[in-house]
């Protein structure tokens, strides 16, 4: 029995199960309870929980891969899942802005987590497609927040269009914080909205530094639209679930990690 997987949150626990699930296509309650040297009700109460999520598939004796992760989950959905370790996971993006910087900050849940730890900065400029984070940094006093504009894609609240593309052209921006819905090794950084793929292209290419935002479930997934290559990335804020092949492979390419501890 694997000893480290003892001291596992539920939260912890329950990441591994969907990396499980997504890597092997089906598991079973007992291996579980084995690995993770924790009852069988106790699996089986992650399991609901994951179900509900619609992060796996119960099945008798166990679980299996949810082909439905492949659609695009919804705002809510996506906020929904892992919520602590996203906040965790803004705070220390939040730690690379620089009062002064001229920021780009791309649409999503995790991303409405780095704006939340922005409030306190100074002369600072957000340029941002999401709405939701528009909103967020719209209570600070010290921070100039910017809209692409464009149209309203109400199932991220996020902004996409030729409008939104054309904002960014009149501007310069040192850093752009990112985030995806797919990391693999050879497919690059990938989401699943074509039309969002283009505007963060086109802010992957004005930005002089991009920052990848992301938790770990994410890695070894392809959504269909390719955002950019790996090798485009200056630095990556993920937590400690990142796969060993992933960290050498991305400091083999200079790109600067950030790990956090996937408890927090």
């Amino acid at each position: 029995m694997n000893n480290a997987m003892n001291v596992l949150n539920t939260i912890e626990r329950q990441q591994e199960i969907v990396r499980l699930t997504q890597q092997l296509g089906k598991v079973t309650v007992s291996e579980l309870a084995l690995k993770f040297g924790v009852s069988e009700v106790t699996i089986r109460s992650d399991l609901a929980t994951l179900d509900q999520k619609q992060l796996l598939v119960r099945s008798r004796g166990g679980a299996i891969v949810n082909s439905e992760l492949s659609r695009e989950l919804s705002l809510k959905e996506k906020g929904s899942c892992f919520s602590t370790l996203k906040r965790a996971l803004g705070a220390a993006a939040a730690e690379y802005v620089q009062n002064g910087d001229r920021l780009l900050l791309d649409s999503g849940t995790t991303t409405e987590q780095v704006a939340h730890h922005l409030m306190q900065h100074d002369d600072l400029i957000v340029m941002t497609n999401g709405l939701n984070i528009a909103t967020v940094l719209s209570k600070s006093e010290s921070v100039e927040v910017m809209l692409t504009g464009g149209l309203l894609r109400k199932k991220s609240l996020s902004f996409y269009g030729s409008a939104a593309e054309k904002s960014l052209t009149d501007y310069n921006f040192n850093k752009l914080i990112l985030g995806v819905d797919g990391f693999d090794l050879k497919a690059g950084l990938t989401t699943h909205f074509e039309k969002e793929a283009c505007l963060n292209r086109m802010m992957v290419e004005i930005a002089s530094e991009v920052i990848v935002v992301t938790d770990s479930s994410k890695f070894d997934r392809q959504a269909f639209h390719v955002i950019c290559p790996l090798m485009r990335i200056d630095r990556l804020i993920t937590d400690t679930g990142i796969p060993e092949r992933y960290a050498q492979a991305l400091e083999q390419q200079g790109v600067q990690l950030h790990l956090i501890e996937r408890n927090q």
